[in-house]
């Protein structure tokens, strides 16, 4: 029972061990399919205690073996009892990870890991399939980024607990980064600082070297006066008050990085390909993203190097559209929606973050960037390569009166139904790897149903 897995990286010993050891790390290497989160992080591989919430209230502990820490070459830790959630989950499964690395040459190191489980290793494939990916993509991604001249900086983020901003507050903290969230309550340590989206304070972002803004109110929803109201109240006004504090911080922010959606093209513009220098499109959605763009002008006014990252639909089971199909597709309940003729322009979750890493570290990028996959594809294929990778058929398609029924005429037509075909022109000119390019390889990925060994 249990299992050994190993897997060789580009990157050195200390480099592959310190990324396991930052803050962060647990983050990364959840596999998303499963119904489990962080609650909280090991300050230390040595002696810490780490816990993730399990279905039913349940809490999994995981206590590290101070006395088989030997840094850079192995930590390990065990399934342990602390508090009464644990208990259950401590009492009835005994676990024992050991995790070693081993030098194969100063730029090769080799990854093991052993459990010691009664859970089967088919049970577990999986699970370390992605996390060995996880990481070696995310090295090569911090790796890239220093070729680059990018410096450890510290980086101030809005909308950090939300599904981007998880992703991405850990991805930076894993390669050595400092995030600050901006947050709304009261700080809870050092690296949060309260923010006021209707008057933030002066001195918000001293010693922050750039910024990336992800609030804002979901666009999901029934498109009333109210929902429209809110989309658009808490994009325009915080954007803008936080690029006039960016501007005004004395040797503060050099880079201001704003999410941005591809909305931004209109709802329905064929079968055009449509780049960073395609026109703006009608629609509500357009107006919204285009004065959310230009809300950032006292920032660029300033000097800084602005960049909008316009969005695709993100491929991610822990939140938007891919976390409302799952369920139902895993079911034998899916199928395309409407025609299914109309283009999806879709992005890996973690190729997200490495656009945004880009956007704040790479001096070339300036203005709109496109944060799609190269690979749009038609709804209707993208329905069959979701079941495809569920294993399950797709027969039963969704008729156009559906999402109507849910969020108004407006809303289906400019979200549910939208037709939007587009390329990340500006990301392929610069050289950009993409993690997952093709859309079979991300859901695999982000689902738990990976083929082949990193």
């Amino acid at each position: 029972m249990g299992i050994e897995y190993s897997s060789t990286v580009p990157e050195s010993i200390r480099e592959v061990f310190d990324w396991h050891a930052r803050p962060g790390a647990l983050q990364r290497l959840l596999p998303p399919w499963q119904p489990v989160a962080m609650v909280s992080e090991s300050k230390s591989l040595a002696d810490g205690r780490a816990e993730v919430s399990l279905p039913g209230g349940l809490r999994w502990v995981a206590e590290h073996d101070p006395g088989a820490y030997d840094p850079p070459h192995r930590f390990v830790d065990r399934v342990a009892r602390h508090g009464l959630a644990s208990l259950p989950v401590g009492a009835a499964l005994s676990w024992r990870h050991e995790h070693t690395f081993t030098e194969v040459d100063d730029d090769f190191t080799r990854i093991t890991d052993r459990v010691e489980t009664p859970v089967p290793e088919a049970l577990l494939r999986q699970m370390f399939l992605f996390r060995h990916r996880q990481c070696a993509d995310d090295l090569a991604a911090h790796r890239e980024a220093r070729e680059r001249g990018t410096a450890l900086s510290t980086f101030a983020i809005t909308g950090a607990s939300g599904l981007v901003g998880t992703a991405l507050t850990a991805f930076l903290t894993t390669g050595g980064h400092r995030v600050v969230r901006l947050v709304r309550h009261r700080p809870r340590n050092a690296d949060e600082r309260q923010w006021n989206p209707d008057g933030p304070a002066a001195d918000l972002l001293d010693g922050v070297d750039a910024v990336v803004h992800l609030a804002g109110a979901s666009i999901a929803g029934r498109f009333t006066d109210r929902h429209r109201a809110a989309v658009r109240g808490s994009r325009i006004g915080p954007t803008r008050r936080l690029a006039e504090v960016a501007a005004a911080t004395a040797g503060g922010p050099r880079a201001f990085v704003c999410a941005s959606a591809i909305g931004v093209y209109g709802y329905d513009r064929g079968d055009d390909t449509l780049t960073e220098d395609s026109e703006r499109g009608d629609g509500f959605l357009a107006d919204v993203v285009a004065d959310w763009e230009a809300a950032t002008a006292p920032a660029s006014d300033a000097g800084l190097r602005v960049v909008w990252v316009r969005t695709g639909i993100v491929q991610s089971p822990r939140g938007g559209t891919l976390r409302l199909m799952r369920p139902l597709f895993a079911a034998g309940l899916g199928g395309r929606l409407g025609s299914g003729t109309q283009w999806l322009s879709w992005i890996d979750i973690d190729d997200l973050v490495d656009v945004y890493h880009r956007a704040l570290t790479d001096p070339a990028l300036s203005g709109p960037v496109n944060a799609v996959a190269p690979t749009p594809v038609p709804a209707g294929e993208y329905a069959k390569t979701l079941a495809f990778v569920l294993r399950r058929p797709a027969l039963l398609p969704v008729p156009e009166f559906g999402p109507r029924l849910l969020l108004g005429e407006q809303g289906a037509r400019e979200l549910a139904t939208a037709s939007q075909r587009v390329t990340p022109e500006v990301l392929v000119r610069a050289g950009h790897r993409f993690r997952r390019a093709g859309l079979e390889e991300s859901l695999r990925h982000q689902l738990g149903h990976i083929t082949v060994s990193p």
